[in-house]
C-alpha cells in the first residue's frame, strides 16, 4: 500500500513531467501545487491540490481544506492560514501568493461551485458535516 507522502510525490513528479497536468483520478481537474513551511518543524513542504480559478480575478485561485471529509482540518491549511503567504505551481509558473480564507456567503458560495464541478468535494461536506465546515483558502498573487 502506498502512503500519503509517496502518494503525493507521484503526483508532484507528474505533475512537473506533463506542465501541471496528471492522470487518474486527477485527468482533467485543475491541480496547484503548494509550497509552504511546517508551522512546527520549518521544513519546506509541497502539497498537490485541486484548485477553481476565480471567474472574474484571473489572480486568484481557490483551494479546499477537505481531508476527504475527515473530522480535523490538514496540516497545510494551518500552515498557509498562520503564514498569509505562501509559492504556487501552476502549470508551468511558479509565483508568491497571498493566503485569505473565505467565509460566509463568499466561501458557500465558492464551495458550492467546487462540488458542483467536483462531487466528491459534496460528499466531503457530508462526511464532515456537524464537525467542521471545510475552509476555503483564496490563493491570490503577490
Amino acid at each position: 500500500m502506498i502512503g500519503m507522502s509517496d502518494w503525493n510525490t507521484n503526483i508532484i513528479n507528474e505533475f512537473r513531467a506533463n506542465d501541471g497536468r496528471v492522470g487518474g483520478p486527477f485527468e482533467g481537474a485543475p491541480m496547484i501545487l503548494v509550497h509552504h513551511r511546517g508551522r512546527r518543524t520549518g521544513r519546506e513542504l509541497v502539497t498537490p491540490m485541486m484548485y477553481l480559478a476565480d471567474e472574474q480575478d484571473p489572480a486568484t485561485v481557490y483551494v479546499f481544506a477537505s481531508k476527504a471529509g475527515a473530522p480535523t482540518n490538514p496540516d497545510w491549511y494551518y500552515n498557509l492560514t498562520q503564514a498569509g503567504k505562501a509559492e504556487v505551481e501552476v502549470g508551468t509558473e511558479t509565483f508568491q501568493v497571498e493566503v485569505t480564507e473565505m467565509t460566509g456567503a463568499d466561501r458557500d458560495r465558492i464551495f458550492d461551485e467546487q462540488a458542483r464541478r467536483y462531487p466528491g468535494f459534496g460528499e466531503y461536506a457530508v462526511k464532515a458535516a456537524g464537525i467542521r465546515t471545510i475552509p476555503v483558502l483564496a490563493l491570490r498573487r503577490a
